[in-house]
């Protein structure tokens, strides 16, 4: 009787360390097709299913081109269900990238194939793993797996164009780029709080910040901040 009891004690506590895993994915489908409605005014987790009466395979259908490069260099062409709407319920995307700065996807693991170049590629390990870099440097053929969540990033290391093509785990995967949610945020994160993080000047944070919006046209003491919108000096209670 003691050995039964401790078998289904045993079953019950692989039973619930399981449905996590079970439940950190995309939902699965419950229809053949569910084409995303992206008009549709309904919000939900996910998108509202288009009448299957009006579905065509121009929905399951995307002619992509390479995306030019934005200040920063970056050239990716994402295929998420936005741009692509038959991948609704369907639980995969895809990219197509030159070059991406460390950013990662909140929602999806990712893996990538070189079409053509070299590549330097790399994940960092949270601080479990003591932030532990995982670099690797990708020919032609050659594929690489970032983990979901974590910071990673691709770049062309080679003298001529690179093309990678990856798949993600997610339908809409999310992209966090670590630049732009750190020193881009709308409004400006206090300087004085990036300046402690990243052991650098608050002056040195000011002008980071001013890379990615306008700076203000009468900086506020201090800066980090925009003047009204309660991000500078002038935010009550606020004591850098």
């Amino acid at each position: 009787m003691a050995s039964f009891a401790a078998l289904l004690t045993v079953l019950a506590f692989v039973g619930f360390a399981s449905v996590p895993r079970a439940v950190a994915t995309d939902p699965t489908q419950l229809q053949d097709i569910c084409v995303a409605d992206l008009k549709n005014p309904v919000l939900v987790n996910g998108f509202v299913c288009k009448n299957p009466k009006l579905v065509t395979a121009n929905d399951f259908f995307l002619r992509i081109a390479p995306a030019p490069p934005n200040a920063q260099g970056v050239a990716v062409t994402p295929v998420s269900v936005t741009e692509l709407p038959g991948l609704n319920t369907l639980g995969i995307s895809q990219a197509r990238l030159d070059f991406n700065p460390p950013h990662t996807h909140p929602r999806g693991t990712e893996i990538l194939v070189v079409i053509q170049g070299t590549l330097h590629v790399a994940f960092a390990g949270s601080n479990q793993l003591n932030n532990t870099l995982f670099a690797k440097q990708l020919l032609p053929g050659d594929v690489f797996v970032f983990p979901q969540g974590l910071i990673h990033f691709q770049l062309n290391i080679g003298r001529t164009p690179a093309v990678a093509i990856s798949g993600l785990s997610s339908q809409f995967p999310g992209t966090v780029t670590i630049a732009n949610s750190v020193f881009g945020t709308k409004p400006p994160i206090f300087d004085s709080i990036l300046a402690t993080a990243f052991l650098i000047e608050k002056d040195q944070v000011d002008w980071i910040q001013s890379q990615f919006a306008m700076p203000p046209p009468a900086p506020v003491a201090g800066g980090g901040g925009y003047p009204g919108n309660d991000t500078g000096n002038d935010y009550p209670g606020y004591y850098p």
